[in-house]
């Protein structure tokens, strides 16, 4: 599988991830709070699938297969960063309203 294939395949998965996330944040205000956890695990489980293929990338530097720099893999790494950030929010975000809606 080519370069540009992996990030492909690792934009797929982080998207998917991201969604989730995204969802589950929506959902906790909703106070679906079980399935704001659902959503959230989904999203973990996506977004490890794309950090193992992002992790194929750096294994393949590391044995001097190098890839060159390009739009696409750097799009593929903002979406990685992207997700990992509302991985974090929806987290917050779902503690959050279950302390408002428990007072």
């Amino acid at each position: 599988m080519d370069a540009e294939q992996i990030c492909f395949e690792m934009i797929c998965h982080v998207g998917e991830a991201r969604s989730s996330f995204i969802e589950a944040i929506q959902q906790a205000r909703q106070k679906a709070f079980s399935r704001a956890r659902e959503l959230i695990d989904s999203g973990i489980d996506s977004y490890n699938r794309g950090h193992a293929v992002h992790a194929r990338l750096i294994q393949a530097e590391m044995e001097q297969q190098n890839t060159p720099l390009s739009l696409i893999l750097i799009h593929a790494e903002d979406q990685m960063m992207s997700a990992e950030n509302f991985k974090i929010l929806s987290e917050e975000f779902l503690s959050l309203y279950t302390v408002l809606h428990d007072k």
